[in-house]
């Protein structure tokens, strides 16, 4: 007979359950106080831990007739639709039916993503037909596919999903700004990608949602269904097809939720520079004063996440932006960051967001507590959780800000060559952009790690469509026309490389960041990092300023001089494959 101690999970899910019934059934959501009451009282915690749930739409509906005749034109037939369905409705969705769907001790929904727990960047394809082949840049990272081979995939996705007893429609948008946003629906079989897009799509007013009308974009996410690797173009079988002509994306054998936010982001690099508008790989924030905007570039590991959470300034958003004529805004409605390691100390504003309506990724948790250990990585490294903008305190909403005063580009070095801090001319800045310079650490399997370079085009190489200096181009126009200065971060390794240095202090890196926000770096005096010709500051306040300059913080400048050969020679051979699409005084900007 089962112990009182070995029901109280299944006791606890089950009252949640109910409750997540009740709100839904009762049109609860409109009295918040009253919801998280509820939740609170379901998982057994305080209610000022449950705090406020992302606004939905009062009339919202499960399956009304529109939404039957939208899908039947698309050829989707499945009789049980949720279309926009609110958190707690998809809740008791993903509880019902998807296997491994938890409640966590602090109200979040635990979803598993299946086999895939990360991109597949290697199976991306973008159709090649007359009116847009001339814009892409094929290669690697934009594969071509036939619009036949598009036509197979999508029908086969279309297939997969009239199997299914019940879908779900999201309608959301890309872009806060109202004159460059668009309108993308996302069509998928299970609950926890639709809470995902409702996360990470800008949700719309009750009135907006009321005239959405049709799409600009629509995704099709049939994820647990695999692509026929046989069919024409398809190397496994996963494929994440996009295809400018007819709007759309197909998701095939991959259940990962980020493909659609990325998804998503690739279609805003592809229609934004049409505009003149720059989209960028990066996170912002602006000062609560004085207004000032930083824009901050990095690839994963960098700290472009936790650089730009700042308790002085107001996020803007931390992945995606794009800049126009009038500023900068975000193109997401959400966060989706790195759970590994998470702490309250470390990312504060990340901890407390983890509540009700956000979703954990492949996490671990306790099935008896719902606790999560978030150095579990026996799933995978890339554990994650997505939750609305509106759940991080320090936030600006609508989403939007005012032209940038300085651009931080985040790099982090394991060779330990790169100064802490250096200031770009415009011509370096686009060298580096393009570049998109970080460094990783391998392990082998006798625990010998040396560092390896890594490059990817302007920061974000497996979502750029245009020629990476299409990016740059726009980027020092805007650079010009507001004066932006330009500046190049290290986070990484100082005193050696890695493995005989050390990382560089997030204390020293914050107190540089400050010194640039105040304006103090930019008036300080410099001096020149040889081979690298970058102009390096002789002093910033709160930095000892014997790091400052990297060479000095070496032992042996015989191994130092060795290691800065070796990155230089690495940076120009990694920038051979654009020199034909840039500028003299570009080319020039390299390494010696």
């Amino acid at each position: 007979m089962a112990s009182k101690s070995m029901l109280r999970p299944v006791v606890r899910v089950a009252r949640a359950l109910g409750q997540l019934r009740q709100l839904h059934t009762c049109r609860l959501a409109r009295d918040q106080t009253k919801v998280r009451q509820v939740i609170a009282d379901a998982l057994s915690v305080s209610a000022v831990s449950v705090q406020q749930i992302p606004a939905v739409p009062a009339d919202y509906h499960a399956h009304g007739d529109a939404d039957i005749d939208m899908l039947h034109d698309l050829g989707i037939h499945t009789q049980a639709v949720q279309h926009n369905a609110r958190p707690g409705t998809l809740y008791d969705e993903a509880l019902r039916y998807e296997k491994g769907s938890a409640i966590l001790s602090t109200g979040a929904l635990a979803a598993f993503s299946g086999a895939k727990t990360g991109r597949s960047p290697l199976d991306k394809r973008v159709v090649q037909e007359p009116g847009t082949q001339d814009d892409v840049w094929w290669g690697a990272v934009n594969i071509p596919v036939s619009e036949a081979t598009f036509k197979i995939n999508r029908e086969r996705a279309i297939d997969y999903l009239n199997t299914r007893e019940r879908l779900y429609v999201m309608d959301g948008f890309a872009g806060w700004d109202p004159e460059y946003r668009y309108k993308i629906r996302v069509i998928t079989s299970r609950a926890y990608h639709a809470l995902f897009m409702h996360n990470m799509l800008i949700r719309p007013t009750e009135e907006e949602l009321a005239n959405f009308g049709q799409p600009d974009y629509t995704i099709y996410n049939a994820g647990a269904f695999p692509c026929n690797r046989a069919t024409d173009g398809m190397t496994s079988g996963t494929s994440v097809t996009l295809n400018f002509a007819s709007k759309e994306v197909v998701i095939l054998g991959t259940q990962y939720a980020g493909e659609m936010k990325k998804g998503v982001f690739t279609i805003m690099n592809y229609l934004l520079p049409k505009q003149g508008i720059v989209s960028m790989h990066a996170s912002a924030n602006a000062g609560k004063d004085k207004g000032d905007v930083t824009v901050f570039f990095g690839l994963s590991g960098t700290g472009k996440t936790t650089l730009s959470a700042d308790e002085n300034r107001l996020l803007i958003g931390d992945d995606e932006h794009a800049w126009t004529d009038k500023g900068i805004f975000n193109i997401e409605g959400g966060c989706y960051a790195k759970a590994i390691g998470l702490t309250r100390e470390k990312e504060p504003e990340i901890w407390d967001a983890i509540r009700f309506g956000a979703l954990l990724e492949n996490v671990v948790f306790d099935p008896r507590t719902g606790e999560v250990d978030y150095n579990d990585t026996s799933i995978t490294e890339n554990t994650r959780v997505s939750y609305p903008l509106e759940y991080i305190p320090n936030v600006q909403i609508p989403a939007v800000a005012g032209h940038p005063k300085n651009i931080i580009m985040l790099t982090c070095d394991a060779f330990g060559v790169l100064p802490p801090v250096s200031k770009l001319t415009k011509a370096q800045a686009m060298y580096h952009f393009i570049s998109g310079y970080t460094a990783k650490v391998a392990g082998t399997e006798m625990g010998v790690t040396e560092p390896t370079a890594t490059f990817s085009a302007c920061f974000g190489a497996p979502f750029m469509v245009w020629h990476p200096a299409k990016y740059a181009e726009l980027l020092a126009e805007k650079m010009s026309q507001h004066n932006v200065n330009a500046w190049l971060i290290n986070t990484g390794w100082t005193g050696g490389s890695y493995g005989v240095g050390h990382r560089m202090s997030l204390k020293d890196t914050r107190a540089i960041i400050d010194a640039i926000h105040e304006g103090n770096l930019a008036a300080a005096e410099f001096e020149t990092f040889p081979r690298f010709n970058l102009q390096v500051p002789k002093t910033c306040a709160g930095v000892d300023s014997k790091i400052l300059m990297p060479n000095k913080t070496w032992s042996n400048q015989e191994e130092f001089e060795k290691s800065a050969v070796k990155l230089a020679s690495l940076f120009k051979d990694n920038f051979k494959k654009f020199s034909d699409g840039c500028s003299p005084d570009i080319l020039a900007a390299a390494p010696q």
